[in-house]
This record gives structure tokens, C-alpha cells and sequence, in this order.
């Protein structure tokens, strides 16, 4: 079973200084048939304008991750973490008993593209925790490259969930495909470009929802990256 979340149908703000879509409900955004996917809670496609974000808030019993598309973000958290997050690097913020953080835009002219993404941890309390990561380009082109999983290990984030996150980036004609283990669901979004699953063509920013299918295989309509979760 595979279900379409278009672009188009996400919660939309544009506060001036951040524009911002919602693939399912988040703070005055609320879409009953849209609350979450699986442990997949918040998928933000975020723009922030230069020398503006997000001032120090907190977060619990979350596992934040995020993904830099375009621009740069600085991170400062109460761990004590001082970071730069840029293009193609991601970081992941387990909140757990609780983290205050910042993100802002520190260039003078451009603005930062990204996604942020939550997963429901797989239980209460947590130590808080921070990783970052970076990947090249040529380890997801054409393939899809593990960027976080449960376990961790070499080159991933651990996320404190039975989860793993992949990235692929594809030129026009490129196809990929993941096998789907018995009980397992998928969530594709559609980072840039165009690709089509079967005979449905998903556009940037759109995601799909698969259920109950053993074999997803996506091909690139027009160049792009895609992101795929793997979730129980």
C-alpha cells in the first residue's frame, strides 16, 4: 500500500524570516490524518533568512535530526556543543531528560535550506546527547548511502529508535531500490528533482508513505536527492 503526502497539501507559514512546510502536524499546524508516520513524529522543510532562527528553546523525549540542503546553521546547546552544520552534513540531538538549543543563520546573505526531523525515541529519559556528520557526494550518488540506524557504527548517527535513514542522490535516469523486511514501512521524501515509484511521479517535496510491499525501486525523472526511512 503506498499513499501520497503532495507538497502542496503540507502546512505552510511564511513568517518572514522563516518559510517553513509541514508534512505533519506541528505547533499551529494540525491535520488529524496527518499526525505522524510510524516513529516518524515531524518532518520540517525549513528556509531561514540570513542572521535570523530559532533563539534558545527546549526540547525532551526526542530524537532531532537535521539535514542542510542549502547555506549553513550554528548550533548551541546547553551540553555545551558549538557547531556549524552546512551543506550535505547532518546532525542528530537526542533530547531525552531534556536540552536547550539555539539554530541560526549566520551568513550575512544567504538563506539556509534544511529539513528537521523527529523520531519518537524508543523510550523515556534519555541521556542527552549530540553527533554531527558529514557526507560527500559521492558516497550517496547513485546508491543509497545509511546516513543514521539504530545501531550506529562507522559513518552513521545512532538514533535511539528502530530506524534507519538513508540519503541518494540521482541524475535523470538513476535507479535505486530498497528491499522492504516483512513488517517494516518506508517513508520517501523528496529532497530535489523529480522521481518516479512505479508509475507515480513524486515531485520536490513530496513524500510517500509505503505499507506492506516488499520492494520499493525509485528512478530519477530529473536530477535530485531523496531521503528513505526504514521504520518498524
Amino acid at each position: 500500500m503506498k499513499r501520497i503526502r503532495k507538497a502542496h497539501d503540507r502546512g505552510h507559514f511564511d513568517h518572514g524570516w522563516l518559510n517553513t512546510y509541514h508534512t505533519f502536524s506541528f505547533a499551529d499546524y494540525y491535520d488529524p490524518a496527518h499526525k505522524s508516520f510510524r516513529s516518524l513524529r515531524v518532518m520540517n522543510d525549513d528556509r531561514v533568512a540570513p542572521g535570523m532562527g530559532f533563539g534558545m528553546h527546549g526540547h525532551r523525549d526526542m530524537e532531532i535530526v537535521t539535514y542542510m540542503l542549502e547555506g549553513a546553521l550554528e548550533h548551541k546547546d546547553s551540553l555545551g556543543t558549538g557547531s556549524v552544520i552546512r551543506v550535505g552534513e547532518l546532525q542528530r540531538m537526542t533530547a531525552g531528560t531534556g536540552v536547550q538549543h539555539s539554530e541560526f543563520n549566520p551568513s550575512a546573505d544567504q538563506w539556509a535550506h534544511l529539513y528537521q526531523i523527529w523520531l519518537l525515541p524508543e523510550r523515556k529519559g534519555l541521556q542527552p546527547s549530540y553527533e554531527q556528520l558529514a557526507v560527500g557526494g559521492g558516497q550517496k550518488t547513485g546508491q543509497l548511502r545509511l546516513v543514521a540506524s539504530h545501531g550506529g557504527g562507522t559513518g552513521t548517527l545512532t538514533v535511539h529508535q528502530d530506524a534507519n535513514i538513508y540519503l541518494a542522490t540521482l541524475q535523470a535516469g538513476n535507479a535505486v531500490s530498497h528491499e522492504i523486511p516483512e513488517g517494516r514501512h518506508v517513508w520517501l521524501q523528496v529532497l530535489r528533482g523529480q522521481v518516479r515509484v512505479d508509475e507515480t511521479s513524486l515531485d520536490v517535496g513530496d513524500g510517500l508513505a509505503v505499507s506492506d510491499e516488499r520492494l520499493l525501486s525509485v528512478t530519477a525523472s530529473a536530477s535530485g536527492e531523496i531521503m528513505l526511512f526504514d521504520l518498524a
